[in-house]
């Protein structure tokens, strides 16, 4: 498959603009990552939607932001708009870890370097094409202005910052999933319009005076508390997130306004989610599946991770408290047909390196292939963020059947010897009990065939917590349920003879979550043989209801006081609680489980401690004489009652 010619990649220099024969460019898109032609890469489907409109469209990937900008100025002044996509992911939780320090690579970087993209390249970017193109519309699509399109907070400013627009000096947004919104921005802008004709697009962020706000603020727009107000009023935030995640979760919403300073952040209603059609065109559009040649010999982690792996659908309708997919994805799901998989699965077999087996078949989250609302007219009402918390929805189709469908396609294709699931899988789905007997058999075969068929030695799930008060914060099901699935998990693999491992993920400083949570959390992973490696300490990001929380100090959806763990020496002593098994963790956790008074704890982590046997002794004549002036208050308190029945 390997074909190095240049134009068979997005130009990314003058010298490949000229190659195709070009004089003049329409866009050009800036990237925070590196460029690999690759549909899991967002500024790569937007370049590519728009050369699909038969547009002259350029990437400049990591343009360096120091000196005399002269990646910025190389390819010229576009026709229609310069766009701006950060990364996809939010630049500053792929620079730094919950501690706020500095990750060890940079995963969308050539050779995982941390100097290719500056903090905030939303912003960045910006600035420097309005100072060197001051009348050149700039668009703001991607993770990062998707989730910061209104006021929010940043966990590593510790600021609560305005939307996106104001600091970047940016025209629009085009946020979530920007094939359709922008797909009709340049049919505006290839009309002549000016930028303001966009203005009535779905899915697009833009600022104006109230003047100017188109038809005006009427009874149908949603006005939010103001950004001032949200500085002097934390519960303003929170009232103000619960409306912006249900609207983002709505197919009829409405129109959000934000007065910030003296004018109005605009947001307008989404799109109707794509239909499979759409999404088909989306992934079956020309790219290579390579990195640019210009990384040769460079390792560009995040896509060694997925370059062998097939994305079958969008969307997810977990509603998971901390997770931003929702949020930019949407929780309807929208699958692709099983043509337009099986025809990338075929690209993928004729790859160089590849060895007959898929990484991955799967999506935000594994097995919501194939499933919706029955009846839709339910779903045109629903504002729930989630369709399974705090309990799946009894209009939602739960069948697995589909994903079989498609997993056995998959695998049937020559060239494939083995297919893998590696995003997480709902073992919630799998386990409910539906009142279709043949959407329950399906979700037992579903089971049974993802353990023996589809996993590489180790099945990723995701409990998150042990504790369910914090796991219903989480918007997660009861541990209980994870208890039962990996019973069900243990009896297949020692029926098949199989010896795999379930490897959980869990989350520590959960607003919510004590010290006490995470101590029993240890106590009960232990109980069930896990020595944990897939942890995480909570990390706030924009556009959360967790995040919210534990900014705000409120439940949004309740405005109820909610306890989180927010200084440094607070997240660190609860995540040292997932490590209990390690010999250099147990004097601080003996000690901290002293400090807070639980002692069973201690005893159930560490039979033989000796910081127990020290207590035990230190007050055993203290028990012993308590026990001793109790059995004297019993025998007096006899000897009292017979002498009352005598008299």
């Amino acid at each position: 498959m390997s074909d190095f010619r240049l134009s068979n990649w997005i130009p990314t220099t003058k010298k490949e603009v000229e190659l195709r024969g070009w004089d003049e460019l329409d866009v050009i898109l800036f990237s925070g990552d590196a460029y690999v032609d690759h549909p899991s890469f967002g500024v790569t489907v937007i370049a590519r939607t728009i050369e699909a409109l038969g547009l002259h469209v350029a990437i400049v990937p990591q343009p360096d932001w120091h000196g005399d900008y002269r990646d910025f100025k190389k390819l010229g002044k576009p026709r229609l708009f310069f766009g701006i996509s950060p990364g996809c992911m939010d630049s500053m939780v792929n620079k730094y870890t919950a501690n706020c320090r500095l990750r060890s690579e940079d995963a969308y970087s050539p050779d995982g370097r941390h100097d290719c993209r500056p903090e905030y390249p939303t912003i960045v970017y910006s600035k420097i094409l309005r100072e060197l193109f001051p009348d050149v519309p700039i668009v703001l699509g991607g993770i990062e202005a998707s989730l910061r399109r209104l006021t929010h907070y940043d966990y590593w400013k510790n600021v609560l910052r305005r939307s996106i627009l104001c600091d970047s000096g940016a025209d629009i947004i085009t946020y979530g999933m920007g094939e359709k919104p922008t797909i009709e921005l340049c049919t505006r802008l290839m009309k002549g319009g000016g930028i303001e004709t966009a203005h009535d697009i779905p899915q697009t962020v833009f600022l104006a005076q109230e003047n100017d706000i188109p038809q005006g603020i009427t009874a149908a727009d949603i006005v939010l508390h103001s950004h001032e107000e949200c500085l002097r009023n934390k519960k303003a935030q929170a009232e103000n997130f619960k409306i912006i995640e249900e609207e983002s979760n709505m197919l009829h919403a409405h129109r959000l306004l934000q007065k910030t300073g003296d004018v109005y952040v605009v947001v307008n209603p989404p799109y109707p989610p794509m239909t499979t059609e759409e999404l088909d065109m989306s992934f079956d559009l020309p790219y290579t599946r390579l990195p640019h040649p210009k990384y040769k010999n460079k390792r560009i982690p995040a896509y060694e991770m997925i370059k062998h792996s097939i994305n079958i659908h969008r969307g997810c309708f977990g509603g998971c408290a901390f997770c931003t997919i929702s949020a930019h994805q949407g929780k309807f799901v929208v699958c692709r047909s099983k043509e337009s998989i099986l025809k990338e699965v075929r690209k993928v077999t004729e790859m160089d390196d590849f060895k007959g087996y898929l990484s991955d078949v799967g999506g935000p989250s594994a097995n919501m292939y194939g499933m919706a609302g029955k009846d839709k007219n339910l779903c045109e009402k629903c504002k729930r963020p989630s369709c399974i918390n705090p309990m799946i929805c009894p209009n939602l189709n739960t069948d697995h059947s589909k994903l079989l469908e498609i997993y056995r396609a998959v695998d049937a294709v020559p060239g494939i010897k083995k297919s893998f699931i590696g995003s997480g899988v709902r073992y919630d789905l799998m386990l409910h009990k539906s009142k279709d007997e043949k959407t329950n058999r399906a979700a037992r075969e579903y089971t049974k065939e993802l353990i023996c068929r589809h996993v590489s030695g180790r099945l990723k799930v995701a409990p998150e917590h042990t504790s369910d008060r914090v796991l219903r914060l989480m918007r997660k099901p009861p541990f209980s349920l994870f208890e039962e699935f990996k019973k069900v998990f243990d009896e297949i693999n020692l029926k098949e003879n199989l010896h795999q491992q379930l490897i959980p993920y869990f989350i520590s400083s959960h607003p919510g979550c004590t010290e006490e949570d995470m101590a029993e959390l240890a106590v009960i992973t232990k109980h069930l043989d896990f020595h944990l490696e897939q942890i995480q300490d909570f990390t706030p990001t924009p556009m959360t209801v967790s995040t919210e929380t534990w900014y705000t100090g409120y439940d949004p959806y309740t405005l109820e006081p909610v306890f989180s763990a927010t200084t440094p020496k607070e997240k660190l002593t609860q995540r040292m609680f997932f490590f209990w098994y390690k010999p250099e963790e147990r004097h601080n956790i003996e000690r901290e489980l002293l400090k807070i008074g639980r002692h069973d704890l201690l005893r159930k982590l560490y039979s033989n401690s000796p910081y127990y046997n020290s207590y035990h002794n230190k007050n055993k004549g203290k028990h012993e004489s308590n026990r001793t002036d109790n059995h004297r208050k019993e025998n007096t308190d006899g000897m009292r009652g017979r002498h009352r029945s005598q008299r």
